[in-house]
C-alpha cells in the first residue's frame, strides 16, 4: 500500500481508534491505582499489594507480544488487532468474577495482555502507513491521546470508588474498549500481504534471534524503557508515597498527577512542532536535559527534607516533559533499527520494554521498602543516568549515518 505523507482528518481516524484502545487499556490501570488500596482492604492483605498489580499488568504485556507480531505479520495486523480488542474486553468484565488477591492479580495479567496488540500490532501498522515524519507525527500526537489515560485515570478512579464499587471501574473501560473496536472495525487498514502458508516456530526463532543479535537493535529498544522507568515508577508507587506516606486524600493525589502529565503532553507539542525543523534524534539530546535535572531535584529534595510532596510533582514534570521530546523519535530509531519485518522487531521492543518495567518496578518497591521515598528517588536519578549513558552513543550514530545518507538535508529542504 502507499504510504501517507500528510496527516488530516480522514487519515487519523484509524489512529484515533487505535489510541482510543490504547487509552482503554492504559486507564485499566491508572484508573484503578487510586482503588488498588480499597481492593487490598476487601481482600484482606497487606498493602504491599498495590504495586504488584501494576507489575501483573506489565507481565501480560509480555506474555503474549513474542507470538503476535510474528503471527500478525504472517495473517495480516487487522485481524490480529480486532481479536486482542475483544480478548481485552472480556477480561475486564471478567473481574466481577474477581474474589481473592491472587485471581485479581491473574486477571490484572490478562488484561495486561491488551498492551501486546497495541505495540506489536497497531503501532507496526501506523509505522507502515505512514511516511517516516508523518509516523514520527502521528506517534506523538497519539501519545497526547493516551496520556490522558494517567492524567485523568488517578483523578477519575479516586472520584468513582467514593461512589461506586471498584469493579465498576472495568465496567467503564470495557465499554470505552468497545466503541474503539468499532472504529478499528471500520477504519483499521490492512498494511500486510496474508499469506497461507503455515508460520513455522523455527522461522519465529530464526527471525528473533537475528533482532536480539542486532546490538544497534537492543541498546535503541533499551532506551525506551529507560526513559520512561521513572514515570512508571510514579504511577505505581505515588498511592504509596502520597497517600499511605504523606497523608494525602484520593482526590488530592489524583490532582497530584495532573501537572505531571500535562507536562509529558507539552513535550510531546513540543516534539510535533520540531520535527520538521531539527534532525531527528536531536530531540532526544534536548529532552534528556530535563530528565536527568527532574530526578536530580527530585532525589535531593526527598533527601533533605521530609515534606518531600512538591520536590516528586516538579522533579517529575521535568522528567515527564524530557520524555514526550524523546519517545516517538526513540520508538522509530528503534523500529527501523532491523530489516526483519516489523511485526516480529515491534514485538521484541515490547518484550525489553515490558521486562525492564517489570523488574524496575519491582527494584523500586523495593528500594521504598528499604529507604522510603529517598530510595524511590535515587534508583530513579541512577535510571535517568543510565538512559543517557546509552542513548547518547546510540543517538550520535544514528544522526551520523543519516547525515551520510543525505537525510538531513532532505529534512531540512
Amino acid at each position: 500500500m502507499q504510504k501517507l505523507s500528510r496527516l488530516t482528518p480522514s487519515t487519523m481516524l484509524f489512529p484515533l481508534a487505535l489510541v482510543l484502545f490504547e487509552f482503554a487499556v492504559y486507564i485499566a490501570n491508572d484508573m484503578i491505582q487510586p482503588g488498588m488500596i480499597a481492593v487490598t482492604r476487601e481482600f484482606g492483605v497487606d498493602p504491599s499489594w498495590v504495586p504488584s498489580s501494576m507489575t501483573a499488568f506489565l507481565l501480560g504485556g509480555a506474555v503474549l507480544t513474542w507470538l503476535v507480531g510474528p503471527v500478525s505479520d504472517r495473517v495480516g495486523r487487522r485481524p490480529v488487532m480486532l481479536g486482542g480488542v475483544v480478548f481485552f474486553i472480556l477480561a475486564c468484565l471478567a473481574t466481577y468474577l474477581s474474589h481473592s488477591i491472587e485471581s485479581f492479580i491473574v486477571l490484572r495479567l490478562l488484561q495486561g495482555m491488551g498492551l501486546c496488540f497495541i505495540s506489536a500490532v497497531g503501532y507496526a501498522a501506523i509505522q507502515e502507513s505512514f511516511e517516516e515524519k508523518a509516523a514520527v507525527k502521528a506517534t506523538a500526537l497519539m501519545a497526547n491521546v493516551a496520556l490522558i489515560a494517567p492524567l485523568v485515570g488517578p483523578v477519575a478512579g479516586a472520584a468513582m470508588i467514593q461512589v461506586l464499587p471498584w469493579r465498576a471501574s472495568f465496567v467503564f473501560i470495557a465499554v470505552l474498549a468497545a466503541i474503539a473496536f468499532a472504529g478499528l472495525l471500520l477504519r483499521m487498514p490492512e498494511t500486510v500481504v496474508r499469506r497461507k502458508e503455515p508460520l513455522p516456530l523455527g522461522n519465529i526463532l530464526t527471525d528473533y534471534l537475528q533482532v536480539f543479535s542486532n546490538r544497534r537493535f537492543v541498546a535503541s529498544a533499551l532506551c525506551i524503557p529507560l526513559l520512561a522507568l521513572p514515570m512508571l515508577g510514579w504511577i505505581a508507587l505515588s498511592p504509596l508515597m502520597l497517600v499511605e506516606n504523606a497523608g494525602m486524600t484520593t482526590l488530592q493525589y489524583g490532582l497530584c498527577q495532573i501537572p505531571v502529565f500535562a507536562s509529558l503532553i507539552i513535550g510531546n507539542l513540543l516534539l510535533v512542532r520540531v520535527a520538521d525543523r531539527w534532525p531527528l534524534g536531536h530531540s532526544v539530546k534536548v529532552g534528556a536535559i530535563p530528565v536527568i535535572g527532574g530526578m536530580l531535584i527530585m532525589a535531593v529534595g526527598t533527601t533533605l527534607t521530609h515534606h518531600y510532596a512538591l520536590f516528586l510533582v516538579v522533579g517529575m514534570c521535568l522528567m515527564a516533559l524530557g520524555e514526550g521530546l524523546a519517545f516517538a523519535v526513540l520508538y522509530r530509531f528503534a523500529l527501523m533499527a532491523s530489516n526483519v519485518s516489523k511485526g516480529t522487531v515491534s514485538a521484541a521492543m515490547t518484550i525489553i520494554s515490558l521486562v525492564t518495567y517489570s523488574v524496575g518496578i519491582e527494584a523500586m518497591k523495593q528500594a521504598w521498602i528499604v529507604a522510603g521515598v529517598a530510595g524511590f528517588a535515587g534508583l530513579a536519578l541512577v535510571v535517568s543516568l543510565l538512559f543517557r549513558l546509552v542513548s547518547g552513543p546510540m543517538v550520535n550514530k544514528a544522526m551520523s549515518e543519516r547525515e551520510t545518507r543525505g537525510e538531513v538535508a532532505t529534512e531540512a529542504a
